[in-house]
């Protein structure tokens, strides 16, 4: 019998090569005759390009070539699109003003490319970049969302009024208003969720490259989702067919949602390398990516949320300002708005909800989505809401939580705020994190604390995601300008191997092996004999690529419909060979067999006369084996999850330490409990980081980004975690072949409202009851002594 492979923790294919030193990165090729381009950038957040001398810099040693924005507009090349458009409140649609490969008239933010410089080396690059002359006209900034839409404020753009890309709602709002009407109790917050660099270990690089002999261009790209850049790309900007154009994403070093977006440096040497007839190859330095990088989160936020006399929701209303920085990024506009408010029903019953959105431009680096885009936001919002509300009715915020769960058999369950659940457990995961947590014996371990002279606390987070992205329909109903497909072929060679190509694309969740393991179970095959191609646009099938944990829901359903059809061929051989009818053939353990006999066919066997059809009944079976199939789902997927963080405070230093932290999700079937909970370790960093180190801060005068290096930016390191007790338990998708929801990014989204509530509860002691993210040590302090200041 075959062994069972899904559910099992089989280690990941890929890392020999990545743990060997034998991974192949952008930055790993290098092209024969191939240049070497720098970015010259705007030094100013906001300011008119009043004149761009490049005589100095052309002249040069190995200077190869200066461009700059008017040589662009002169080629014809076009702007950077936005992937979704949003409507207004009216139902007009949103401010969508040009984003320019290399700025042209004004530039926006710091980072702003204004010319790049194309050299024989690196070094004669960057030194000749020094000499490109550019002349500003400085004007006012705002880099702040809330500043950014007062009277008076700097314009970024002539078109667009008070800086206002979109007005959107969602909900009932009478019906919110109604709720709130009769509440016996609101509870009232102002929540700020803190801008985050992205910063993923290898940072953006691109090599274009183009073949006179053919017209081909070549892109070697760090992203997430190849044939989307050649689209967007071919079709917009360089305006070039797409079967002229190749993209290339081999391995890559982590995107966290910034490497999904088609950013200007991508198509600048992708032009570049047409014009010179050589290859053109770019690499951010890392202080050039916290300038370039599209940037997450950045909400300012009040909320409100109407309970009854027994603790019931009631209603909840929402005001968000979401902050798009200077440009409209490929998807910036759907974060804030369907990918945020949609999910304000968090796991709770809440009958009445309205939530209103404005995007704001700013003098920033452009927004779009970082992981979880847009459900990180909501989930912290919502859950320091609940958290508030159940200190000041005096319940425990468990049992809060508790009184307001959907029912586990409330499924299909419609929300207030357009998404339907279809399965959950909420229960179950609470029960599971606060056990393992030891959440009884907290007080006790509260009393030990404070006799050391620590303020100890614990908080709850009890998240739910949207996952998979929604089917192309609905999904370009609400403005979305792609479908949300997938694909996959299953390519069985005439020895029974097997070679998947999977229009996904894997930048560190293990894609080789997690694939793998459907193939080699379904078909009954050693896993060593499938292999898992991505990343190509010459090779692979048009699909969308990863993001939004779509990538084993959307792309894994996609490959469980070809193998289908690799099956049902199969069956239809085998019966041949075997000299039965169709309809008794049964394929089990990688044997076909005539049912209720002994007769059978290895899925070897068959495969071999697949691709050697010698008696073969031509006239009704085509010889090959070789299946593609497309899956666009029905609804979202729904993980959702508790988490519980413990943490102690030196009230003297305002230092948090994370003592424990426990997480119990459910991600419906698991394909791979080992990779699951790699992914879940790496979300949960980065949610902590979130709330208690990261944070990208600007000068509000001068528009110039404060935290630009390492040095003032605060990455979480191995010795501010704790060990994570992670658990799951499963409630299977219901609209999926395989039974998967995703957990790419729940780490993301539980972590950050479990500890901020810890530390508030830790602070309660001492009489404060806010805080913003970061808790650094501080804010923490200023919080402590401007408490006592107060009392």
């Amino acid at each position: 019998m075959t062994a069972r492979l899904i559910g099992d923790p089989v280690r990941r294919k890929e890392d020999r090569r990545f743990l060997t030193g034998k991974g192949h990165y952008t930055d790993d090729i290098n092209r024969a005759g191939q240049v070497y381009a720098v970015f010259v950038r705007s030094p100013h957040a906001h300011a008119e390009i009043k004149s761009i001398n490049t005589k100095r810099a052309a002249g040069a040693p190995g200077i190869v070539a200066v461009y700059t924005g008017a040589d662009l507009v002169k080629a014809g090349i076009g702007t950077l699109p936005c992937g979704w458009g949003v409507k207004n409140k009216d139902g007009s649609p949103m401010a969508e003003p040009p984003h320019p490969v290399l700025a042209s008239g004004k530039v926006r933010h710091v980072g702003d490319p204004v010319a790049v410089v194309i050299a024989e080396s690196k070094a004669a690059a960057e030194e000749a970049a020094e000499r490109v002359d550019v002349t500003y006209k400085e004007l006012p900034s705002v880099t702040a969302v809330d500043a950014a839409v007062k009277p008076g404020a700097p314009q970024l753009y002539d078109a667009v009024k008070g800086n206002l890309c979109y007005d959107w709602h969602i909900g009932d709002k009478a019906a919110a208003d109604a709720a709130f009407a009769k509440a016996a109790h609101v509870t009232k917050l102002d929540i700020v969720n803190n801008r985050l660099v992205p910063n993923a270990m290898e940072p953006r690089a691109y090599i274009g490259d183009y073949d006179r002999a053919t017209g081909e261009h070549t892109l070697f790209t760090t992203c997430q989702n190849p044939h989307a850049i050649r689209l967007l790309m071919g079709a917009f900007v360089l305006h070039v067919p797409e079967h002229k154009l190749r993209v290339v994403a081999p391995d890559v070093g982590g995107g966290f949602g910034s490497k999904i977006y088609h950013y200007a440096e991508e198509a600048a040497v992708t032009w570049a390398a047409a014009q010179l007839g050589r290859p053109v190859k770019w690499t951010a330095e890392r202080s050039e990516s916290f300038l370039s990088d599209a940037h997450g989160r950045d909400h300012v936020t009040h909320a409100e949320l109407a309970l009854d006399l027994s603790g019931k929701f009631l209603g909840l209303r929402v005001s968000t300002l979401a902050n798009l920085g200077g440009y409209l990024s490929t998807f910036a506009a759907a974060v804030p708005t369907y990918l945020y408010a949609t999910l304000l029903a968090g796991t709770y019953t809440t009958p009445a909800i309205y939530a209103e959105v404005k995007g704001v431009f700013t003098n920033t680096v452009p927004v779009d989505a970082y992981r979880g885009a847009g459900r990180p936001e909501a989930s912290y919002l919502l859950e320091r809401l609940v958290d508030k509300a159940a200190n000041e009715i005096q319940i425990d915020p468990a049992e809060l939580r508790r009184k307001n769960f959907i029912p586990k058999d409330a499924y299909p369950y419609q929300t207030p705020v357009a998404l339907a659940y279809d399965s959950g457990d909420y229960f179950a995961t609470l029960d599971m994190a606060l056990k393992a947590a030891d959440y009884a014996g907290f007080a006790k371990r509260r009393d030990d604390a404070k006799r050391h002279g620590k303020l100890r606390g614990i908080g709850l987070a009890t998240y739910i995601e949207a996952c998979g992205v929604a089917p192309s329909a609905v999904a370009g109903a609400l403005g979305a300008r792609a479908g949300l497909y997938e694909v996959a072929a299953v390519r069985v060679n005439p020895t029974g191997s097997v070679t998947v190509l999977t229009g996904t694309h894997s930048h560190g969740q293990g894609h080789e092996t997690t694939f793998a393991q459907v193939v080699a179970e379904r078909l009954g095959i050693p896993i060593d004999q499938v292999d898992v191609v991505h990343g190509d646009t010459a090779k692979t099938p048009f699909g969308m690529g990863t993001y939004g944990s779509r990538s084993l829901p959307v792309g894994g359903s996609a490959l469980v419909k070809a193998l289908d059809k690799v099956e049902a061929k199969g069956k239809k051989i085998a019966a041949h060979l075997l000299e039965a009818a169709e309809a008794d053939i049964e394929f089990k353990d990688g044997k076909f067999t005539v049912a209720g006999t002994d007769k059978s066919k290895s899925f070897g066997e068959v495969a071999l006369a697949a691709y050697i059809p010698h008696n073969y009944p031509l006239e009704t079976l085509e010889p090959g084996l070789d299946e593609t199939a497309y899956y666009d789902p029905k609804n979202f997927t729904f993980p959702s999850g508790a988490h519980v963080a413990e943490v102690e405070i030196d009230r003297d230093t305002g230092v948090v330490e994370l003592l424990k932290f426990t997480a119990a999700d459910d991600f419906g079937r698991i394909v791979n409990p080992m990779i699951v909970e790699g992914q879940v370790h790496g979300g949960l960093a980065q949610g902590i980081g979130q709330a208690l180190f990261e944070e990208c801060r600007y000068d509000p005068e001068s528009g110039q980004l404060v935290t630009g290096s390492f040095m003032d930016y605060r990455m979480p390191r191995a010795g501010d975690l704790p060990s994570f007790a992670v658990a799951t338990h499963a409630t299977l998708c219901t609209h999926n072949p395989l039974g998967v929801k995703g957990c790419g990014e729940a780490g993301a989204i539980g972590a950050p409202g479990a500890v901020m509530n810890a530390v508030l509860n830790a602070l309660s002691t001492v009489g404060v009851s806010d805080l913003q993210m970061p808790a650094t040590p501080e804010r923490v302090w200023r919080a402590i002594n401007d408490s006592k200041a107060a009392a």
